[in-house]
């Protein structure tokens, strides 16, 4: 018999009886430790992680230009919008992933943080990868027009 079919005829021969014989008490207690010892929470809280994970994304790097496509909902109409630009910073891991994109609109160096697995990330994609030699690019928020470019990487 499998677990679940003991435990439902320990619960109903509990209800009917009203009493408990020693030898059904001890497996009761046997199948109760079993089930706590298979089920943590931290094991719960892993399982359902794993399970909002996206599975394609492609393998990103600090420096590299990137298109980022995110929902816009307005009113009832959902829309995919387009947010280019480099990659500054990587942080965490896993299910909270998140880089920092930077882009220059009008004049005005703009940043966003984006949560790789969040559901309003529709696609990303990366247009071309840089070369870089720093793990975190904030020395490009000091500088203007032609000096924030990035050096091209051709080898991945």
């Amino acid at each position: 018999m499998t677990k679940e079919q003991k435990e439902n005829e320990l619960e109903t021969s509990i209800k009917t009886d009203g009493s408990i014989d020693v030898a059904d008490e001890k497996e009761v207690k046997s199948l109760v430790s079993e089930n706590t010892q298979n089920v943590s929470v931290s094991n719960l809280i892993q399982e359902f992680e794993n399970k909002q994970l996206k599975k394609e994304l492609p393998e990103i790097y600090v420096g590299d230009t990137v298109k980022v496509g995110v929902k816009i909902t307005e009113g009832n109409k959902e829309r995919v919008q387009p947010y280019e630009g480099v990659v500054i910073a990587k942080r965490h891991g896993g299910l909270h992933q998140t880089i920092t994109v930077r882009r220059i609109f009008q004049g005005i160096g703009v940043e966003r943080v984006f949560m790789l697995h969040s559901p309003q990330v529709a696609s990303l994609k990366v247009e071309r990868r840089g070369k870089v030699r720093r793990a975190k690019l904030f020395y490009l928020r000091d500088r203007v027009g032609k000096a924030t470019r990035v050096k091209q990487r051709f080898d991945r």
